[in-house]
């Protein structure tokens, strides 16, 4: 697209993107000031704002979502209990599944039946042992990872990767900056203890640090599609990676390193860098890792973070013991048969959950995408490969079905498959020429110029 051509396709953007801004502050500052309730007023604010650009152009309301799907703020109650990226996410799937251009490529197709084959094997528990949170979390999951693609397909198929990306990433930016601030604070007080970011909305160190490890990543990659210039890249990549080291999230750190590792290992991010250099980077992230472990298991306290989570593992599989075949129901752990700690391991969690049969639908859904994300072409392929990577590693140390760390992951990678198929449509032929061709007269090769 021509710099001519594109300031149209800017200037309306950048309109809708400010009308929507005032819609979101007008419907926040009236729902609160008639219900005192921040969280049902950036809900109703966003949703009319969706709305409204759902009517104005519905190919935007992906782009114009995506900071929204980091905000962990809970809504529904006790009968969804899910976070306002949750419901952000299914609304905007929608949009995003009729108005998306046409035809999904073969990687987007292939990864979302490999979707379809996790939902079919974990279908066999919600009917084994049937409650109410089973049922709800079984369409959740389908959202996490289904939904996610097709929306982070939209946002990259349109064009609008750049904008889109850049939005979520200045959300997690100011997370990132707000850990970093009070780890400083903390650390001249002498208190080395993880940080929990509390601004712009509180949130747990081990939800914050996944978040800004797979933002992080994406920051590292160097590629013409993404158009993010140095200055705004590289300090991104450094507060993130601070941002993990304040929150102290092992899981997040162990993850960014294997992500940093496929990175450095396969061409196609646009940069090159020595395995032996990133081994050496990754080295002190390591040693701290295995330190702050070896001063769990040899320390007095029970409840630190090593035991529970051993304990939690080791209660999955006594769970899983019971029903080896369909699990005791996904979220058992909350309103099952018998409720208990989410285990902090995938394979115990979805064993207990699904049992052998989803375990083999989650194996099959995990090794399907990696496998598919490695065969694309390396320049949008390689990203996607890393992300999956490091949610995959990561969650061999914590929980993996949890909200915002299951569809941040995924929706990035689905933006990688938008924009590969963006970049590798053919050409749109002008109407006018096509109407003012002479008939039997081949049509004229158009010229294109780069971006």
């Amino acid at each position: 697209m021509s710099a001519v051509g594109s300031r149209p396709v800017l200037r309306a953007t950048t309109t809708a993107t400010t009308w929507a801004a005032v819609l979101v502050v007008a419907v926040l500052g009236v729902t609160y000031a008639l219900a005192q309730d921040l969280g049902l007023g950036v809900a109703a604010a966003v949703v009319v704002a969706l709305a409204g650009l759902a009517v104005y152009d519905p190919t935007l309301v992906p782009v114009v979502a995506m900071p929204a799907f980091v905000v962990a703020e809970r809504v529904g109650g006790d009968t969804l209990n899910m976070t306002l990226s949750d419901v952000v996410l299914f609304a905007t799937f929608w949009v995003a599944l009729v108005f998306s251009p046409r035809p999904f490529t073969p990687a987007l197709r292939s990864m979302l039946w490999l979707s379809a084959i996790y939902q079919l094997a974990s279908l066999f528990a919600v009917v084994a042992t049937p409650f109410r949170q089973n049922t709800v979390e079984w369409f959740h999951a389908w959202v996490l990872v289904g939904g996610a693609l097709v929306v982070g397909w939209a946002v990259g198929r349109v064009g609008r990767a750049t904008l889109g990306l850049t939005l979520v990433t200045l959300v997690v930016l100011v997370i990132a900056l707000n850990a970093c601030a009070i780890g400083a604070v903390q650390l001249v007080q002498g208190d080395v203890s993880p940080v929990y970011p509390s601004w712009p909305f509180p949130m747990h160190k081990n939800l914050a640090g996944p978040i800004f490890m797979s933002v992080a990543l994406l920051a590292f990659v160097r590629q013409p599609w993404l158009h993010w210039p140095a200055w705004f890249r590289i300090p991104t990549f450094y507060v993130l990676a601070l941002g993990m080291l304040a929150v102290q999230s092992r899981q997040a750190i162990v993850g960014f390193g294997v992500g940093l590792l496929v990175l450095a290992l396969r061409p196609g991010h646009g940069r090159r860098i020595g395995p032996r250099l990133m081994l050496l980077t990754m080295a002190p992230a390591a040693l701290f890792v295995a330190a702050r472990v070896q001063e769990d298991l040899s320390g007095d306290d029970p409840f630190n973070s090593t035991a529970f989570r051993a304990a939690g593992i080791e209660g999955g599989f006594d769970v899983w013991r019971e029903s080896p075949w369909f699990g005791a129901g996904l979220r058992w752990w909350t309103a099952g048969p018998e409720p208990g700690f989410q285990p902090p391991n995938a394979v115990a969690e979805v064993l207990s959950s699904v049992g052998i049969v989803g375990l083999a639908g989650f194996a099959i859904l995990m090794l399907g995408t990696v496998v598919v994300a490695w065969r694309m072409d390396p320049r949008y392929g390689t990203l996607a490969v890393a992300l999956l990577a490091s949610r995959l590693v990561a969650s061999q140390f914590d929980q993996f079905w949890v909200s915002i760390i299951v569809s941040l992951p995924f929706l990035l990678v689905g933006v990688c498959l938008g924009v590969e198929g963006h970049e590798k449509a053919p050409p749109a032929v002008s109407p006018t020429i096509a109407s003012t061709r002479p008939a039997g007269r081949p049509a004229p090769a158009l010229r294109t110029e780069s971006p």
